[in-house]
C-alpha cells in the first residue's frame, strides 16, 4: 500500500478512485508519563512521554486507515493528512485520513 500527501503519485496514473478513508485514535494520559512531563515542562527540553505516545496514536491511526483502503480494494491513499485534537480534559483524537485509489504504472 502506497501512502503520500500528495494529491498525485509521480510514475502511476489514478485509475479510480475508492472514496475517503480513516483512521482514528483516541488516547487519554497516563497519570505517571503525565506526572513526568509536568516536571519536564518546568526544566525544559523534550517531553519524550508525549512524542512516544503520538508516534504510537499516529501508527495505530495509519493501520486502520490502510486497512479500510485495502477493504476497498485500493493499492494507495493520497492527499494523506494528520489531525489532532482534544476532546475531553486529558484526552486526545488523532485522525489521519485521505482519498483510496487504484494506481497503474505509466
Amino acid at each position: 500500500m502506497m501512502l503520500v500527501n500528495t494529491e498525485t503519485i509521480p510514475g502511476y496514473e489514478i485509475t479510480d478512485v475508492k472514496g475517503m478513508v480513516k483512521g482514528n485514535v483516541v488516547r487519554a494520559k497516563h497519570i505517571g508519563k503525565d506526572f513526568v512531563a509536568g516536571f519536564r515542562n518546568i526544566v525544559g527540553g523534550e517531553v519524550k512521554e508525549y512524542t512516544e505516545m503520538l508516534t504510537e496514536s499516529r501508527q495505530r491511526a495509519t493501520e486502520r486507515m490502510v486497512k479500510e483502503a485495502e477493504n476497498s480494494g485500493a493499492d494507495a491513499v493520497v492527499n494523506v493528512r494528520f489531525v489532532t485534537s482534544q476532546i475531553a480534559n486529558g484526552a486526545a483524537e488523532l485522525l489521519v485520513y485521505g482519498t483510496a485509489v487504484n494506481i497503474q504504472k505509466k
